[in-house]
Formats: structure tokens, C-alpha cells, sequence
């Protein structure tokens, strides 16, 4: 009998001492964030009361009660109050520097006309030093609300730019950064002036154009390839206005609740500017960066191989090739001509034989490829030079993720060759928004109604779709693009019912496009893009449901906090 309870009591002693051991070793978090809707975009459990973060880590997702058994004295609470936390959201193609430099230069997202510019530069003459040049992005003509008497081409031309501007040179970027608009103090600069060949002006060349006005003097408007005639006369940005740029560029990522950006074309002067950003612990944004360049700085890095950061906050491993223009500036290649351009195609910027052997040379090495594509002609030539290279390797089936950046205007019969070669759509739902009440003009009714931001189409195929702003040719407010993803509206709410509502994403596809399919496009799925144990803890809190609010109310939404790294890095 007393061995039997010597026995019960030896066992009794012995549970209490593991339950004392398994208390020692509990993981204490650094922040409980509960009291709100959160949405996790992880299929096994889509929303959750609270999340409990260690560090740069989650460290449990799940109800209220149990995440309070992770408190001691150190743990920060953050109450949501009724607001709504999703994971970290992503933009999914985007230019960081560029988004830092239209910061400090003129922005012309918002002008509605000719003379809005001619206005705009008029005002920085004043404070700007002659012979100086004067920058600015983002002026569109097929936004304005009224075009000038005098266009060629349908274009401004640059007469009353000149006049305001006599002694600054002026070279003002299309906002798809595909054409420029230059003075003539510019264009004089550059040596355009007075050449002349049979007593007609002309610039032709590969993959660009110099538009000439009847008597064959430049109007000011270059477009594609044809801009570098201007832009290598621009001089370089300095060291103190790169640092600048970088820091606004973050600055903005935060305040739109962006934690992660994925920078589509950067060159080796950045990637050294990112390098000495990270190295001196400034750089509190995971940046996922796509090769831009010259034959020499694509073989340096094909010969070296991808650079994965452990730290999460710089990875290489992507190039980006510019195969076509944009539609706006009427360069983007298509299989027919333009409706309002007959004979005019586009421009194929890119030899389509370049593609394949950089796909070939990213497959043998690792690399992932991200072409530019906007035109259905464009998208097509791409999407086979992948097939050739795949197939080539007999690496059809491998996870090689390649992409086509925008993807914009397709071919019907290419819409479901995308799941078939496994290249990812990277498309901008807020390009629907500003672009399609008069992308109807370029292509005519019949493909844009068949082929044009075919969201659902893809998605339904089995394709994940990477969204984003594509900023600086859009703001960066992921809040529009959202609204545009789930109502194919203008930000104005119009028409009724949304351009070809068939294609419109459910609320959820449209979350998970900004944060795991975006996660999925950049192989970085298993650390990001949802909210769940041993992910890195970036949020992004709104003041509303976004999945619930009526879909008029979804532009109201706001960022009041961003967390990265598991640090409340902004605050509204």
C-alpha cells in the first residue's frame, strides 16, 4: 500500500516538475496585436482574433485566450479597435528610385492640359538657376480634359513649353515613362536642330521615334528608344539626391502600408546605393529587385549566380527585359494596328532573339525572368520565346516562376498559355482605372472586350496574379488599385456596373494578389504574404474593412499603421 503511494506520489512530483520545465521554456511575444478583424489570407484559418509577434517573427495567430498565454511584463498590446490587419502588403511592380525622384521633381500626375504644364513649368523657372534643367513625370494627353489646337499625331507640341522656358533646358517624362517631352533649349542642347535630309527633319530608329510636324521639325515628343537622344544630355543624379529620393520612396512605402516592393529594373549604381542603404541599417523595406541593364551587368550577375539576403531586406534575383512600349504614347506592339493610328503598330523595343537567350541563360543560372509586355503582339512573342527556351532545356515543368510585366492586352488565344508554361501575369488593376476610358480608342471595341486586363480569365486558367501600381506611372495607393481589382471602375466611379464585369476580382483574389501571389512571384511565399507561425511580421492596418465595406465606401479606406520587421514603422 505505501509503495503504491510512494509510487502516485513520485509521478505527481514528476509532472509538476516537466509542467515547471515546459513553463520556463515559454516563448514570451514582443507584441500581441488583437481587438479588430484580421485577415491572415492562409486557407487554414482565414481570419483570426489575434497574432503574437517575437521579434521580426510571427509567433502565433489564433484566438485571443491563447495569445494572452504569450504576455509577461514585456509584451506591448496593440488594441485594433474595431479596425481591420492584413498581412504586409506588396507591391508587386514598381520603380523605388523612381517613386523617390518624382518626390522631388515636378509631378504632373494631376494636370488636366497642355497649359497645366506650361503653367507648372512656368512656376520652377522662377526659382531655377539658367542653362539648369528643369524634371518632371507624369502628364498623360489622353487624360486631359481638353487637348491643344495644334497636334501632330495626337500629341502637344512644344512651342508654348518654349516660350516659358527659354533659358532652361526641359524634359518632362510621359507618366508611362515611355515617352518625354523636351524644349527646344533641350532639343538644342542634344544637337536637334537644323538637320536636315531631303528638306524633310527625320530621326529614325530601332525601336523609337522622333514625332516631326509637317514641315519636318521636331514637335518635342520622343518616344521609346528615341528618348535616350535626350536623356543622356540630363545630368546624373548626386549621391545626397539618390539618399533623398531613397528615403521618400520608403517614407511612401509606409504610409501606403507597402512592406515589400518589388523594384522592376534597377542598374548597378543602385544596386550599390541599396547596398551601402542596408549596410548602414537604413533600409526598413524588403526590396526584391529585377536586373536592368547592359550585356555586361547581366552576365556579372548570370556568372555569380542569384544573391538571396538572409536578412530578407535586398534579394537579386530577377531580370527584367523591356520588350514593348506603353499604350498610352502608342508604342506598345500589337498584332493589328492602332484604331486611331491606322498602319502604326507599336514598337517591339527588344529583338525577340535577345529574349530567349536571356530566358535560356536565366534558366541555366537560376534566374528568373520578368519581361515587359503590353501589347497582345508583344506578349505573344514573349510567351514563345519562353516555350523555346523551355522546351530547349526540357524544363517545361521546373518552378522557374518567369513573368510578363503588365500583360495588359492579349490575344484570346494566349490568355491560357500562361498556366500552360507557368509564367506569372504581373498585371496593375489601376491601370484599368486610368487607362481603359480611352484604351477603347487604340484598340477598338472588339479586343478590348476580348483581351484586354483579363484578370479573372487568368486567374481561372490556375495562374496567380502579381498586382501592384506600377508607380511612378500611378501612385503608389494600393487602396486604388484594390478598388479598381473588385469594380473595374474609374476612381470616379464610373460606369455603372464596371468595364466588362466579368473580369472583375472577388475581394479576396484581390488581397492575395498584393500579398501571397505577390509573395509567390518573387519565390518568397514560405516567409510572406500571409499571417501565420514563423512568418515575418509585417501588417497593414486599415481604419475599415476593405472585404466587407460597400463597394462605394472601399476609396475611403485608410492606412492608420504599418508594421515591419515587427516594429511600428508608420502611425496615422
Amino acid at each position: 500500500m505505501m509503495t503504491l503511494r510512494f509510487y502516485k506520489l513520485n509521478i505527481i512530483i514528476a509532472c509538476l516538475f516537466l509542467s515547471s520545465c515546459a513553463n520556463n521554456k515559454k516563448e514570451f511575444g514582443t507584441i500581441i496585436i488583437h481587438g479588430g478583424t484580421i485577415y491572415t489570407v492562409d486557407s487554414t484559418q482565414t481570419t483570426v482574433e489575434a497574432v503574437v509577434t517575437k521579434k521580426d517573427k510571427i509567433l502565433f495567430a489564433g484566438s485571443f485566450e491563447e495569445a494572452k498565454s504569450y504576455q509577461n511584463e514585456q509584451t506591448e498590446l496593440i488594441d485594433l479597435k474595431g479596425k481591420t490587419m492584413t498581412p504586409g502588403l506588396i507591391e508587386g511592380h514598381g520603380h523605388f528610385m523612381g517613386l523617390g525622384y518624382n518626390e522631388l521633381e515636378l509631378d504632373l500626375m494631376n494636370t488636366r492640359s497642355y497649359q497645366d504644364i506650361v503653367d507648372a513649368v512656368a512656376e520652377k523657372v522662377k526659382t531655377t538657376k539658367p542653362g539648369e534643367w528643369i524634371l518632371g513625370r507624369g502628364w498623360h494627353q489622353s487624360k486631359w480634359d481638353s487637348m491643344p489646337a495644334n497636334t501632330v499625331k495626337g500629341f502637344q507640341t512644344h512651342h508654348l513649353l518654349s516660350e516659358v522656358s527659354p533659358d532652361n533646358p526641359v524634359f518632362l517624362s510621359h507618366a508611362s515613362g515611355h515617352a518625354g517631352f523636351a524644349n527646344a533649349k533641350a532639343m538644342e542642347i542634344a544637337g536637334l536642330k537644323g538637320l536636315r535630309k531631303e528638306g524633310i527633319q527625320t530621326y529614325n530608329m530601332e525601336g523609337g521615334e522622333v514625332i516631326v510636324d509637317q514641315f519636318g521639325m521636331p514637335t518635342g515628343i520622343f518616344n521609346e528608344h528615341a528618348i535616350s537622344m535626350i536623356y543622356k544630355y540630363i545630368p546624373e543624379e548626386t549621391p545626397e539626391t539618390n539618399i533623398q529620393a531613397f528615403n521618400l520612396a520608403m517614407e511612401a512605402c509606409h504610409k501606403n502600408g507597402i512592406t515589400s516592393f518589388h523594384d522592376a529594373g534597377i542598374s548597378s549604381n543602385t544596386i550599390a546605393l541599396y547596398d551601402d542603404m542596408k549596410s548602414a541599417g537604413k533600409m526598413n523595406i524588403r526590396l526584391y529587385a529585377m536586373l536592368r541593364g547592359g550585356e555586361e551587368l547581366l552576365n556579372e550577375w548570370l556568372e555569380k549566380g542569384p544573391r538571396i539576403d538572409p536578412d530578407h531586406r535586398f534579394t537579386i534575383r530577377s531580370i527584367k527585359l523591356s520588350c514593348d512600349g506603353a499604350l498610352g504614347s502608342r508604342g506598345a506592339w500589337l498584332l493589328e494596328p492602332y484604331t486611331d493610328r491606322p498602319g502604326h503598330y507599336g514598337h517591339e523595343t527588344l529583338p525577340m532573339d535577345i529574349v530567349k537567350e536571356v530566358a535560356i541563360k536565366g534558366l541555366q543560372n537560376n534566374f528568373q525572368v520578368c519581361s515587359h509586355a503590353i501589347g497582345d503582339r508583344a506578349n505573344r512573342e514573349i510567351l514563345d520565346q519562353y516555350e523555346l527556351a523551355l522546351k530547349e532545356l526540357n524544363m517545361l515543368d521546373t518552378d522557374h516562376r518567369f513573368r510578363i510585366e503588365h500583360a495588359q492586352h492579349l490575344h484570346p488565344d494566349d490568355i491560357p498559355r500562361f498556366a500552360e508554361l507557368h509564367v506569372i501575369p504581373a498585371m496593375q488593376a489601376i491601370h484599368l482605372s486610368s487607362d481603359r476610358p480611352w484604351a477603347i480608342d487604340r484598340l477598338g471595341e472588339k479586343r478590348i472586350k476580348d483581351g484586354a486586363y483579363m484578370w479573372q480569365d487568368l486567374l481561372q486558367s490556375g495562374v496567380p496574379i502579381v498586382n501592384g501600381t506600377d508607380v511612378p506611372v500611378e501612385p503608389l495607393n494600393p487602396i486604388a488599385s484594390f478598388y479598381a481589382s473588385v469594380s473595374r471602375k474609374t476612381l470616379k466611379g464610373i460606369p455603372e456596373g464596371g468595364y466588362e464585369p466579368e473580369q472583375k476580382m472577388t475581394r479576396m483574389q484581390a488581397l492575395k494578389s498584393y500579398t501571397l501571389d505577390a509573395a509567390y512571384g518573387a519565390f518568397e511565399e514560405n516567409i510572406k504574404g500571409s499571417i501565420s507561425s514563423g512568418k515575418l511580421a509585417d501588417f497593414t492596418i486599415f481604419n475599415q474593412d476593405l472585404m466587407t465595406v460597400e463597394e462605394n465606401q472601399i476609396l475611403d479606406t485608410e492606412i492608420v499603421m504599418t508594421i515591419f520587421n515587427g516594429k511600428v514603422v508608420y502611425k496615422k
